[in-house]
């Protein structure tokens, strides 16, 4: 028999409790063919454990998995299930540290504000756990996401509810966007033509030199970025929308994404906070800033360090901030119970999560009274603003859409070897005076230079060669295996497009293309082309660069299947490994939120249940192992019938949950082995379990649902304990004992 090994990610929140459910049932169905699985823990406070290995005793120490798994990524015999995981604002680092030190781990503070070279080189420690620290380590290849076919055929015959209609008396919602000084109208970008090592410096108007970052190598082939957002601008920009806002009597909302972009984003955040509470927080600049209070963290970190302060300044603060509700415009919220408003803190509203849920709710928000109204909803930044815009348009004219009839945008994205912004986190830096940051190669010539004022954002991106070269490939496969258009994303007037799409009119020609469709155009009319077809029930496959792969494959997903976290989400790594990722992770915390207090865990492990699919393929297809090939088969089917019988979780407590919905997929997995006739030892393996799980469905769903309908101890938030999370989502004895017995 070959032996194969999927590596099955620990991570955080909501996938992190259903793994105790689901894991047990993979491993015990795996047994005996050749399959083995092991797991790796990357959740935020394993992330933090293992960055500070010198200050711990040797009990609390866990290896580097991270680490480990980035340099399986990069060989052919990786095979990687990956859940999604927290990719951390600061806010979030600084609770999971908080409750690490309360377990006993000597982990330090993370020093917001450094002011030693110690402090600053913790600063750095820390910031290789901070934001989307997971994924670039990981993504070692192009991403092909895209609905299963029996998910999108379930969505189209039981089409979702979620779905608001557009407002027959017109809609004012827009999205508001900077016309000049941002990103996408400053950026600059080259091919390079030979290997070389760079750095990034700061040049003052006197002419000193401050080096930024060293040691920079870049290949041939490679292309290169630089932009700056004018701060200048940027506030003018806010301060004109709440204008608009306050005079349209619409809500104002914020659209960014401080997790992924963790330099640049909460910086534009702070900005947003600063303006609107410009009244409160000028007046009272020298307190906050004794307190320590960071409008980068949002209005809650203000808010929560006011208990520094004597009760009198606490109270005259907190009346002055309120004022400035008074005078502004109506903020879109959060939770309104809270009075959490969408500037409270940064990783609450997350733009490809956000504003999907602005369409998909007929173009509003929540106020403050719980009631949802029309929006002025803020994407600074032009490289994507656009398109979001075309989609309200659309439904604007159109109304909205019909998940019963809608056609699909699949995605190939190029995100392989830290492509595009999200690779940007360390080049980002605020400028520090008036100047030029440039990119300079190693002998001193000038690849890329941008003019700054003090406090401006500057980045600098990278896509090699080679992850572009594949990321036509994966497109052009996509295009020939589905027989459906394949449209580049990409805009001439953009400076990193622009070197893009030589890049692709040079490789295509390698291609048979006869007969296939490959369009380039402009994101904002490839967005008009694909609501197009969608309406006309037709797909479409979206090939884009990274930040458009994750915006759009939460956009149509959230639409055509009420949520991304049912996407089949493969990455085909460039030495022949598999990444399988489960979906999106952005709820979880409501679904943790509603598991700790009621004991009913919403969370839906199609993502999971997918995702397993395809990774038992790639075990077949490297290792030629038939029992593998099976699993994957029966699986499939038995994903069908969960789907076909709505097992999926209520969101409602003392209804079926995650481990109800886990117990009968995993009924239906057993009774496809049982039936199946291609391997008779598995057949004779399955046959009494699945009678068992029939048999014991009455008793199994009365001990789940019994275990509902009370407050929940996990034993932590971001370090929860195994074995009470291990009792909590396995409350039935009577599966236990059939899996366990496996």
């Amino acid at each position: 028999m070959s032996f194969a090994k999927i590596t099955w990610t620990r991570i955080d929140e909501a996938p992190a409790l259903a793994t105790h459910a689901f894991l047990p049932i993979v491993e015990a169905f795996c047994k005996g063919t050749g399959v083995e699985i092991e797991t790796a823990d990357i959740s935020l406070a394993g992330r933090i454990i293992a960055n500070f290995p010198d200050r711990l005793r040797d009990d609390q120490k866990i290896p580097d998995e991270l680490g480990r798994l980035g340099a399986l990524s990069k060989t052919p015999e990786a095979n990687i299930i990956k859940l999604p995981n927290i990719s951390a604002s600061i806010p979030q680092l600084q609770e999971a540290i908080a409750e690490l030190q309360g377990k006993g781990y000597d982990i330090p503070d993370y020093p917001e504000e450094p002011s030693t070279d110690a402090e600053r080189a913790l600063q750095g420690r820390f910031a290789a756990v901070l934001g989307s620290a997971v994924n670039p380590v990981l993504r070692e290849g192009n991403s092909d996401r895209r609905p299963a076919v029996s998910v999108k055929k379930f969505a189209q015959k039981h089409p979702h509810k979620m779905m608001k209609e557009w407002p027959k008396s017109g809609s004012v919602t827009r999205v508001a966007h900077m016309t000049g000084k941002d990103f996408y109208g400053s950026e600059t970008s080259t091919t390079l033509r030979t290997a070389t090592n760079a750095r990034i410096e700061f040049v003052d108007a006197s002419d000193k030199v401050t080096l930024l970052k060293d040691k920079l190598p870049l290949l041939a082939g490679e292309v290169i970025d630089s932009a700056v957002m004018n701060v200048a601008a940027l506030r003018a920009f806010y301060a004109d929308q709440m204008g608009q806002a306050k005079k349209d009597n619409v809500l104002l909302s914020l659209h960014l994404k401080s997790t992924m972009m963790k330099i640049s984003d909460p910086i534009m955040f702070g900005h947003c906070v600063s303006v609107y509470f410009a009244d409160a927080l000028n007046k009272h600049a020298g307190a906050l800033r004794e307190i320590g209070a960071n409008v980068n963290n949002g209005l809650a970190d203000v808010i929560d360090k006011l208990d520094r302060l004597p009760s009198a300044k606490k109270t005259e603060i907190e009346n002055d901030i309120a004022a400035c509700y008074e005078s502004g415009p109506a903020l879109a919220m959060v939770d309104s119970r809270k009075g959490k408003t969408n500037l409270h803190v940064p990783n609450d509203v997350i733009v490809d999560a956000s504003m999907p849920v602005v369409i998909r709710d007929g173009g509003k928000m929540w106020n403050k009274n719980d009631e949802l109204q029309d929006t002025v909803a803020m994407v600074p930044d032009r490289c994507y603003a656009t398109m979001y815009q075309a989609v309200i348009e659309d439904c604007q004219r159109h109304g909205q859409f019909d998940p019963a009839t809608m056609g699909s945008v699949a995605n190939v994205g190029l995100m392989a070897k830290k492509a595009e912004e999200y690779g940007s986190h360390d080049k980002t830096f605020t400028a520090p005076g008036d100047g030029v940051i440039r990119v300079v190669d190693a002998d001193g010539t000038m690849l890329l230079e941008q003019n700054v004022e003090p406090g401006d954002i500057f980045r600098m991106c990278q896509a090699k060669d080679e992850a572009i070269r594949d990321w036509v490939k994966l497109g052009v496969a996509r295009a020939r295996a589905t027989g459906v258009p394949a449209v580049f994303w990409l805009d001439a007037d953009r400076g990193h497009d622009m070197e893009i799409i030589q890049k692709v009119e040079t490789y295509l020609p390698a291609y048979h293309l006869d007969g296939l469709e490959i369009r380039i155009m402009k994101p904002v009319d490839a967005m008009k082309f694909s609501l197009e077809r969608v309406r006309r029930g037709e797909d479409t496959i979206a090939v884009t660069g990274n930040v458009l792969r994750d915006y759009l494959t939460d956009l149509f997903p959230i639409l055509e299947l009420g949520t991304s976290a049912r996407m089949l989400s493969i990455v085909p790594l460039l030495e022949g490994g598999g990444l399988f990722e489960t979906g999106a992770g952005g709820s979880a915390p409501k679904h943790v939120q509603q598991f700790l207090s009621e004991g009913h865990l919403r969370w839906d492990s199609l993502g999971e249940y997918c995702a397993l699919v395809p990774s038992l393929e790639l075990c077949a297809k490297n290792t030629g192992n038939a029992r593998a090939a099976l699993l994957a088969r029966t699986l499939d089917e038995a994903i069908g019938q969960y789907l076909e019988d709505a097992r999926y979780p209520s969101r409602k407590v003392n209804e079926i949950d995650n481990r109800g919905s886990t117990f009968y997929l995993a009924l239906a997995w057993a009774r496809a082995l049982a039936a199946q006739d291609n391997d008779a030892g598995l057949k004779k393996r399955f046959v009494p379990v699945a009678a068992a799980l029939g048999q014991g469905e009455a008793d199994i769903t009365r001990e789940l649902l019994a275990a509902q309908g009370g407050p929940v101890d996990i034993g932590g938030y971001y370090r929860p304990d195994d074995v009470i999370c291990g009792a909590a989502m396995r409350p039935s004895p009577t599966l236990n004992a059939i899996i366990d017995d496996m």
